[in-house]
């Protein structure tokens, strides 16, 4: 990139709408800055795209010119495959518009659109697409790595909602990517991540939610963690798909509902959601009450978008993060015991072991159905380290990673895409399993020259 000439740079940028911007320009480290305030990376470029033709651009100056490309929608993907150093960023976080049809239930979702950009246009109607849980993140980041959250039980993944995708291609081209249009790039882009192309347009199917849903928080010492951790295991087990349940181990931030002398104590939460109105499922709710004797709680009636900002501010940007994941189909005795044991030993008040709660409606589908392959899986469960100074590093990282190869004998030997950290390439093959092969020969077909290799890399000469 030193050695191109200013107006080769300044005839690409003629050729965007939008605005291109290089280092010392007004907003460049602002668009350099993403959710983890680990990476710092400094691309030659980031070209801020205002449409597809934009990024048909972009792609081909990267190509044409032997750059480094990263593509960037919400910036939350945790190992910052969002910039590149010395390279092309594209931009996509300006091209947010959704536009719903909610007589034939279908949103249509531009490539830079964040959860809450979706959730406010498609709650207007009454409707949703099964997304994650915190509402900055990218849509488009989190379904191409498969995508799951609260409604996954009822609805599935992100990717089963998915009918149509525009993507543009290594080549430049643009492709509509469906069932009937090229299903080989639609399925490799249902949980293959960013390794066929930039997809500029999403179309979701909908499903009926809300406004109002059930929802909350229900709070239980660290000192009840083997019996509560173990009732919400047998819980869980016997739970009708319109009810999910997670389990977050961490330090009692200052909600409102908890007593002064429970803030900064470690605490076990079970963190409920319904989008069945509360008297549909007070029995459920009581059996969550059931599993210990709570400190503190907050359950009820709320509405579905406030819900999914719910736990915003103990994600807020900026912040340095670093994860270790397992998948796991049950959860053991043995494993209960590995993570109330780092449980007790946060290395800050911000780091947190959750188990995010898949099955229902996710595991009905083969595991070749889509490029996420993990359709047995009960529980994701990740541990994340998170905290402020730089020096915290080393012990963060240690207690993560010791952590992670604790828990790996009572773990599936399998892994969500979009938890991998930057440093675990070498896992790709747990993130795809069985489907990897497939999904080698798509990447060959696709991107041979891999050019868009800023991810977990699918290699074409794998």
């Amino acid at each position: 990139m030193t050695n191109m000439k200013n107006e080769v740079v300044d005839a690409f940028k003629a050729t965007l709408r939008g605005p291109v911007l290089q280092p010392g320009n007004p907003g460049y480290d602002d668009a350099r800055a993403i959710w983890n305030g680990m990476i710092d990376r400094r691309p030659a470029l980031v070209a801020r795209c205002s449409g597809t033709a934009d990024v048909v651009a972009a792609v081909g100056f990267a190509r044409d010119n032997g750059l480094p490309l990263a593509v960037r929608g919400g910036g939350h993907n945790i190992a910052g495959s969002a910039l590149c150093d010395d390279g092309l960023v594209i931009d996509l976080s300006g091209m947010r518009d959704v536009h719903v049809d909610p007589r034939s239930r279908l949103a249509w979702v531009s490539g830079g659109a964040l959860l809450s950009d979706v959730d406010h246009e498609t709650q207007s109607c009454g409707l949703a697409v099964p997304l994650g849980i915190n509402s900055t993140t990218g849509a488009g980041g989190l379904t191409l790595g498969g995508g799951f959250g609260w409604l996954s039980r009822m609805y599935g993944l992100a990717v089963d909602s998915l009918v149509g995708a525009e993507v543009v291609t290594a080549d430049g081209r643009r492709h509509w990517a469906s069932a009937q249009d090229e299903p080989d790039l639609f399925w490799a882009i249902r949980g293959g991540g960013g390794n066929f192309g930039v997809v500029t347009l999403f179309q979701f199917a909908l499903h009926p939610v809300g406004p109002e849903v059930t929802a909350g928080l229900v709070v239980f010492s660290a000192a009840q963690g083997r019996e509560v951790m173990r009732r919400y295991r047998d819980l869980v087990d016997t739970l009708p798909d319109e009810m999910s349940v997670w389990a977050v181990l961490r330090q009692a931030p200052p909600l409102p509902f908890l007593a002064p002398e429970v803030h900064g104590s470690d605490i076990v939460a079970l963190a409920l959601f319904s989008p069945q109105p509360m008297d549909a499922v007070a029995p459920l709710v009581e059996r969550v009450r059931a599993c210990g004797q709570a400190v503190g709680e907050h359950v009820g009636a709320m509405p579905y978008e406030a819900w999914q900002k719910t736990f915003d501010p103990l994600l807020a940007p900026g912040a340095r993060n670093y994860w270790k994941s397992h998948n796991f189909t049950h959860l053991s005795d043995e494993a209960i015991d590995v993570v109330l044991r780092y449980a007790a030993s946060l290395p800050t008040p911000h780091c947190e072991i959750f188990l995010g709660l898949i099955g229902g409606k996710a595991n009905t589908l083969p595991p070749d159905a889509t490029a996420y392959p993990h359709r047995n899986v009960q529980f994701a469960m990740n541990v994340h380290g998170r905290w402020t100074e730089a020096a915290d590093d080393g012990k963060v990282i240690s207690w993560a990673r010791e952590f992670f190869g604790a828990a790996a004998p009572y773990a599936a030997g399998s892994v969500y895409i979009n938890f991998l950290t930057q440093d675990e390439g070498g896992r790709i093959h747990e993130a795809y399993g069985p489907n990897y092969a497939r999904l080698v020969d798509i990447k060959r077909q696709y991107d041979p020259d891999n050019l868009f290799r800023f991810n977990h890399n699918i290699r074409p000469d794998a």
